[in-house]
């Protein structure tokens, strides 16, 4: 974990009002696998004071070097700062930070469920995993059309499912009704999105018998991202605090929900 100040190279509205914004990497986050993330320090000076966490979304070879990404929606001051860097602007990080992803050694099928902008870090996932040979089937939804991350932008060997909530995309409804239909499929199942996801992603696969891991990424707000302001503290059912920065994000859903 370190410090950083990162030069703009590119940033580009991908969809709806979700942007995507590339940086020069240092060298220290070559060491990053996906689900890490960076806290991102959006804004002039000290103002805002704290920093914001983003899911490192996808790795490239630039014309001067590694660069990185970070996806997000405008919804704020932060993020309606980070819309407008434009090349050659300068952004402070601190990162990677976090548990990432563990996918598992000799498995070959592996599902990835997303809900919203926490496609964000499973962009980078799938590409790692289609570059080991393993396949790969994404699931994707939210409340609109204008939610979905855009399938041409993902590996051709990616098999893409879409749900919508008001069907203007895809099938009608959640996450969950794919997930239930192709858990029987998969080795490992991995997702990112909002906590009501997590649960009933854990729900089916408790009602299904079946042993399957599922790693969950846990989306919180952070004030340090480093474990020392608390704010990102979750409670597990068996009791005990785990916090999302530095035990997680990435959590077996099983240690969350059973």
């Amino acid at each position: 974990m370190r410090s950083f100040v990162a030069e703009v190279v590119e940033s580009e509205r991908l969809y709806g009002d979700t942007h995507a914004l590339w940086l020069r990497s240092p060298e220290h986050l070559a060491a990053a696998v996906p689900g890490q993330f960076v806290m991102a320090y959006a804004g002039e000076s000290f103002d805002p004071l704290l920093g914001r966490a983003f899911s490192i979304y996808r790795l490239r070879e630039g014309a001067r070097g590694p660069e990185f990404a970070i996806l997000y929606d405008v919804v704020g001051r932060g993020t309606d700062w980070l819309s407008r860097r434009r090349a050659g602007d300068e952004v402070r990080f601190v990162g990677p930070l976090g548990r990432g992803f563990e996918p598992r050694e000799r498995v070959q099928k592996m599902l990835l469920v997303g809900g919203g902008i926490g496609v964000a870090p499973l962009i980078w996932f799938a590409d790692e995993l289609v570059a080991q040979g393993r396949e790969v089937t994404m699931v994707l939804g939210g409340r609109s059309a204008a939610q979905i991350y855009p399938a041409s932008l993902l590996p051709s060997e990616v098999e893409l499912v879409v749900t919508t909530e008001d069907g203007s995309l895809g099938e009608t409804g959640r996450v969950t009704t794919p997930f239930e239909r192709l858990l029987p499929w998969c080795d490992q199942a991995f997702a990112c999105g909002p906590e009501p996801m997590f649960e009933a992603l854990y729900n089916v696969t408790r009602d299904s018998g079946t042993n399957k891991p599922v790693q969950g990424l846990l989306e919180a707000r952070m004030a340090c991202g480093l474990g020392i302001c608390y704010s990102c503290a979750v409670f597990p059912r068996k009791g005990g605090v785990r916090l999302v920065c530095h035990d997680g994000p990435m959590f077996d859903l099983r240690d969350l929900y059973a």
